[in-house]
């Protein structure tokens, strides 16, 4: 039996009418309230029926772009990409596209996908990595079924598929990249290998790190360097600070592997700081090739992901411009080597 309006509104413990102001947003209603009202609707799966699903199966020009960080380049450089199929020359005409900031948090991301059913979003694409617990996953397969039911298409991009949610999927090869980048690395000569990692939740994160540490399996050094393995944010200080640590820890580190570009320039920074030159005493890798790696000083050696391609198909997949036929593809990463890393000193001729 289908949900209705009042099996929603005995859940919440308030009235129908309270419950349609809520989800038509057209009446002041107390946060509190709210929020229960959102959670009932969450915890049956409701769904608007009978005349009203017309309505909202009529979808907008809108379409939602959920980021975890819009100041992060790696984000910044998705979304534009995804931005730029949406113009006059867009089957249908112009798309406006509405950039969600999520700041990691997993309620905001799922806020932000109620909102855009709200709104009858044409499309909504979801970038970069999934938070890894099992009931925002449910929470959050249970909300993109609803869009998909009010008419909305669904695009992943930059993170695994999620299950029991068939919808197109562009992950990115970050256990490749990472495998790769280590391989690099141990071919110079390095033994002694620090990783700052990013967030422990993050799907990135975690493909990131098992492809480096299947590298070093691979080379005999398998859990070797586990004591040089932190966990901190994807910015500048989370690198700086990660350094420090590192280097107190061991000080005969010879190179530093990073979970992004970015934390590399802060790993870069304390380094110096500590007296050391970049290669010469220690290398230093980083993750995305962001447009600055290649400017920094010495240019950083990195992995290259797709982010204008695959952000630009991620807007023709929610445009119908174009399909995936098996539903979900990997796109390839690059190694990028550069100036910063070089066979550690001990190796050197």
């Amino acid at each position: 039996m289908s949900v209705t309006l009042a099996d929603v509104a005995a859940r919440a413990g308030v009235s129908a009418a309270t419950v349609s102001r809520v989800l038509n947003g057209n009446y002041p209603v107390a946060g509190s309230t709210r929020s229960r009202v959102l959670a009932a609707v969450e915890e049956l799966e409701y769904v608007v029926n009978g005349p009203a699903s017309a309505l909202a199966a009529a979808t907008s020009d809108l379409v939602g772009v959920l980021v975890n960080d819009i100041a992060d380049p790696f984000f910044g450089q998705l979304a534009g990409a995804v931005q730029s199929q949406f113009g006059a020359e867009a089957a249908g005409g112009p798309r406006m596209a509405i950039i969600c900031n999520t700041g990691g948090s997993a309620e905001r991301e799922l806020t932000y996908l109620t909102l855009l059913q709200r709104q009858r979003a044409a499309a909504v694409i979801l970038t970069g990595g999934a938070i890894e617990d099992p009931a925002h996953i449910a929470a959050l397969s249970a909300r993109l079924r609803r869009l998909e039911s009010a008419g909305t298409r669904i695009v992943l991009c930059g993170r695994p598929p999620l299950p029991d949610a068939d919808v197109p999927t562009l992950a990115f090869d970050n256990r490749g990249g990472a495998r790769r980048l280590t391989e690099h690395l141990l071919g110079l000569g390095h033994r002694t290998i620090g990783y700052l990692a990013g967030p422990a939740a993050r799907t990135t994160t975690r493909h990131r790190l098992e492809g480096h540490r299947d590298a070093l399996a691979a080379a005999g050094l398998a859990g070797s360097t586990d004591h040089l393995t932190l966990h901190g944010a994807y910015d500048r200080e989370a690198g700086y600070e990660g350094a420090l640590t590192l280097l107190d820890r061991e000080p005969g580190l010879t190179a530093v592997l990073t979970a992004n570009d970015t934390v590399a320039l802060g790993a870069c920074a304390a380094l110096r700081e500590r007296g050391l030159r970049i290669p010469d005493d220690v290398s230093v890798a980083g993750f995305d090739d962001l447009p600055f790696a290649v400017d920094a000083t010495p240019a950083l050696t990195t992995v290259r992901v797709p982010l204008q391609e695959a952000g630009a198909r991620a807007g023709r997949l929610a445009l119908a411009r174009e399909t995936l036929g098996e539903g979900i593809v990997t796109c390839p990463t690059t190694l990028v080597p550069r100036a910063s890393t070089a066979p550690p000193p001990q190796v050197k001729p």
